[in-house]
């Protein structure tokens, strides 16, 4: 594979963010939402992308912009109606991300029946880490994930705790969306979710395998 498409750097090539909505049954509670039957899918363009040493970028247009720490899945090997018992077969590794959300966009787009974009889908709406090799987390199925605000445990959770799991979520998107190489699937986030504020500092890790800080800053 030549160097300037290296799985490593997945985020300078990728051509997808895939996001599923509301996979932890307590986080959907949380924000008053139903538990969802069938996985809720939204995107995100490649220019979401925000690494280490640069700000995460509250949107002119919000004055509440929430933290989701999430398992990120990086796929190796694409396909399309990929069947669930071969689907770990397509993932290359995992990151460590966070799905920004301007919460009062949503609320706003919820209410009006309209998509999520502008709450879900602006620069700097998805921080990811290094890439984790798949050998990194043989169980993604149950590892823990957490974020710090100021140095303040906000969310705790396990993998163990999403409704659909990666087999699953693989299988179901890519019965839909084909699903490349360099693309990555955002598996959801458990309860906790809250706002940050300019000049936050935002710790996450998987367990102690990888992690990651940011700042928060306006435009």
């Amino acid at each position: 594979m030549a160097a300037s498409r290296s799985l490593t750097r997945f985020w300078e090539w990728g051509r997808k963010i895939i996001c599923v909505g509301r996979n932890y049954a307590d986080h959907a509670k949380e924000l008053k939402n139903a538990v969802p039957t069938e996985p809720v899918l939204f995107l995100k363009p490649p220019s979401a992308y925000v690494k280490e040493g640069s700000p995460i970028l509250v949107p002119a247009y919000s004055s509440n912009l929430h933290h989701e720490v999430e398992l990120g899945v990086v796929i190796g090997k694409g396909g399309t109606a990929i069947p669930r018992q071969s689907a770990m077969d397509h993932v290359a590794g995992y990151a460590l991300c966070l799905d920004m959300t301007a919460r009062d966009t949503q609320d706003e787009c919820k209410s009006k029946g309209l998509p999520w974009t502008l709450a879900k889908a602006f620069d700097t709406s998805c921080p990811v880490s290094e890439f984790v090799p798949k050998e990194k987390i043989p169980d993604p199925g149950n590892v823990r994930i957490w974020l710090k605000v100021n140095d303040q445990l906000r969310q705790d959770g396990s993998t163990s705790q999403m409704i659909f799991s990666i087999p699953y979520l693989i299988s179901y998107i890519s019965e839909i969306i084909t699903l490349e190489e360099g693309d990555l699937i955002l598996t959801g986030t458990p309860k906790g979710v809250s706002s940050v504020q300019e000049h936050d500092e935002l710790q996450a890790g998987i367990e102690d395998i990888v992690s990651m800080t940011f700042r928060v800053d306006r435009h």
